[in-house]
């Protein structure tokens, strides 16, 4: 009998847990570790599908030795859809002077719907009109 109650309890457990697992948001990441994308006024789109709470992280190449960079602050179409939650900025390795660096977002689905994140990899004083890039993330949330 005791044997019974705790293979049910285990039975139980599993079910409960395999419950949760499937309730889990989902979380993508959009990955360009090299700038050599980024160069002769390159416009990049891309799609992402996730579910509703899920998140996005986007990681872009940036060499602030050129002077170029992305803004910190995403441009979102659908802010009630989603929302940047988080950036950061993670410095090149080692001691090469000159080498990028990468900048990263996390963006969270707010509702189910479809937003745009863009951005422009420009220098500051220049102005965003002239970017060297566009880069354009279209986030289906589900």
């Amino acid at each position: 009998m005791k044997l019974k109650i705790a293979l049910i309890c285990i039975l139980a457990l599993g079910l409960i847990s395999s419950a949760a697992c499937a309730s889990l948001p989902s979380h993508l990441s959009v990955v360009h570790d090299s700038c050599d994308d980024f160069t002769g006024n390159a416009n990049i789109s891309e799609t992402a599908n996730i579910d509703l709470y899920g998140t996005v992280t986007l990681t872009l190449c940036s060499n602030a030795s050129t002077g170029y960079a992305w803004p910190e602050t995403a441009n979102i179409s659908n802010t009630s859809v989603l929302e940047q939650t988080d950036y950061y900025f993670i410095e090149p390795g080692g001691d090469l002077v000159g080498a990028p660096g990468k900048q990263v977002w996390t963006f969270e689905a707010l509702e189910v719907g479809e937003s745009t994140v863009t951005m422009n990899y420009s220098r500051a004083w220049e102005g965003e009109e002239e970017s060297v890039c566009t880069f354009a993330l279209t986030v289906n949330v589900k």
